[in-house]
């Protein structure tokens, strides 16, 4: 009997290659049942290897059942092992999937976010991105080496699934300090990402069928996890103030919002609205969630002081992420919460992933506590602030009262609603074709839009570049 088998000087040893190949042989089925396979000495003179190593080969098909070994007789395949085979078909098995899982993987086609361009255009106004090209990596990479080199033994087994000490403590100071959140550092559980954060909310205080309220258009992230979590969800359509508690469900008993930059439409939620708001939440023994995704950046006038600060009542959960102010593969994000359900959801963070990883909470927790970020922060507010007012007079320059423009007052992103009845992706495609990157609103609303809108990120686009970026557009539209 033959063997081709192609060995390579270099990578695994001979031995596991020569069993690799004769173990396919088996599971093909090439060997037919209780036949003999060929000597050692046979085996190695026909791949010009060592007899050693075919019998090494040989003792690790017998250990795994891939053949018997008879006394006086040589080397035989299994006749249980091939006949316990169904007859191949050549087609994949179809498994089922569950309730949840069919439901991600039809989700996952229609989730809808402003990946890298295969060719990168000149003028891309992408959204949702941090800025990375002024954040000071030198700083980072020393506090992450030294951090590394200093780790304790123990250190490196499991960590607290809430998230580390120190990380909790900064995370919570600077919260009071920034965004004027109520807290400490018992109150927050570090998370991988704010979409997990999402995923544990919905995990946790959510059964199938209750009532949830949404802002329409929003987030493609919470709008799956609550559908995915069987919840019947009530759309709340919002106008240039964001959502009004006016127009709530009396039904629902949980809301999300983003009440700092809308997202994605850009709306400011004002004080009114927000006292209201924990009103209704009061009447209705409700909780809200406040997605704070990127309420560091607010340009006119004082910012407002986060929903979570304004809420005596423990009703409200705060949800911030370090995607937008650091960088998005860091995958840290934080939860705020009553202390009465920080137990839960620690338990819940645990059965997910048990913790997020400890060196790089450490790292982040120092860069705060130096603070590196707070510095960091403010570079990137002043850059965002001269790139929205380049993005604000080219607008008004090239395109004027042709679009009503929402969402320039926070955030990193605002949306302009063409005055003449178009089509979202006929612009969108125009516009590429002039080298200008800009990504229609339409596909965030959970309801059909009203008009078509079109989002511009501007963080990542130097000043001349905006300008020139909107000049093509105006061709466009």
């Amino acid at each position: 009997m033959q063997f081709l088998i192609p060995l390579a000087a270099r990578g695994e040893p001979l031995f596991r290659q020569i069993y690799a190949g004769l173990r396919r042989a088996v599971l093909a089925g090439k060997v037919r049942a209780g036949e003999r396979l060929p000597s050692t000495r046979d085996l190695a003179e026909q791949l010009g290897v060592s007899r050693t190593v075919a019998v090494l080969a040989y003792e690790q098909l017998v250990a795994e059942g891939f053949a018997v070994g008879r006394v006086g007789s040589g080397t035989y395949v299994p006749t249980e092992l091939v006949a316990s085979r169904p007859p191949g078909s050549g087609r994949s098995a179809r498994l089922k999937l569950s309730r949840y899982g069919s439901f991600a993987a039809s989700t996952g086609r229609s989730i809808v976010f402003p990946e890298p361009r295969r060719s990168p255009l000149p003028y891309d106004f992408a959204y949702g991105r941090s800025v990375v090209d002024c954040f000071p990596f030198e700083q980072w990479q020393r506090i992450l080496h030294r951090r590394a080199r200093k780790i304790r033994l123990r250190e490196l087994d499991y960590g607290p699934a809430e998230g580390t000490e120190s990380l909790r403590g900064a995370i919570s100071t600077h919260l009071r300090r920034s965004r004027a959140v109520v807290c400490d550092a018992t109150q927050v559980v570090v998370v991988s990402g704010s979409q997990q954060a999402l995923d544990l909310i919905a995990r946790v205080l959510i059964e199938p069928g209750e009532g949830v309220a949404i802002e329409d258009p929003l987030y493609q992230g919470t709008r799956e996890v609550l559908r995915a979590a069987g919840a019947r969800v009530w759309a709340v359509t919002v106008d240039r103030e964001g959502l009004d508690p006016d127009s709530l469900p009396e039904t629902a008993r949980i809301v999300f919002v983003t009440p700092s930059h809308q997202y994605p439409s850009g709306a400011v939620l004002p004080l009114k609205r927000r006292q209201k708001l924990l009103r209704w939440a009061g009447r209705r023994n409700a909780v809200i969630v406040e997605d704070d995704y990127d309420g560091e950046f607010r340009y006119d006038g004082k910012p407002l002081e986060s929903l979570q600060g304004l809420d005596t009542e423990g009703r409200v959960l705060y949800v911030g992420t370090f995607s937008r102010t650091i960088f998005s593969a860091l995958r840290i994000g934080y939860l705020v919460l009553p202390k009465s359900l920080v137990p839960a959801f620690s338990a819940a963070k645990f059965l997910c992933d048990r913790h997020t990883a400890t060196l790089e909470q450490e790292t982040l927790a120092e860069f705060i506590r130096s603070g590196m970020y707070e510095r960091h922060l403010r570079r990137v507010r002043r850059r965002n602030a001269a790139s929205r007012r380049a993005l604000l007079e080219a607008l008004r320059e090239h395109i004027g009262d042709r679009v009503e423009m929402t969402g320039d007052g926070a955030g990193a992103h605002v949306v302009i609603w063409p005055r003449k009845r178009t089509s979202e992706d006929a612009v969108v495609a125009a516009a590429a074709v002039r080298g200008v990157g800009i990504y229609g609103i339409g596909r965030y609303f959970f309801k059909r839009p009203s008009r078509p809108g079109l989002i511009l990120g501007y963080p990542r686009l130097r000043e001349a570049d905006i300008r020139e970026g909107v000049r093509r557009l105006a061709e466009v539209l």
